[in-house]
């Protein structure tokens, strides 16, 4: 039961920093692309990890 109390508030941190970043990232002037192609380069290397088993 601890253990459920422990994920749900680390659940509802992590959620509230995402809106504050959200809505700090919504007034401000960020190049998209290049934070998607980083994105997108972090999710292949976690696939490509996990096809592979390597890294």
């Amino acid at each position: 039961m601890i253990r459920f109390v422990i994920i749900a508030a680390a659940v509802a941190i992590a959620w509230l920093l995402l809106l504050m970043l959200f809505r700090q990232a919504r007034a401000a002037q960020f190049d998209w692309t290049g934070i998607a192609a980083i994105v997108g380069f972090i999710a292949l290397a976690f696939y490509l990890r996990h096809v592979t088993g390597m890294g």
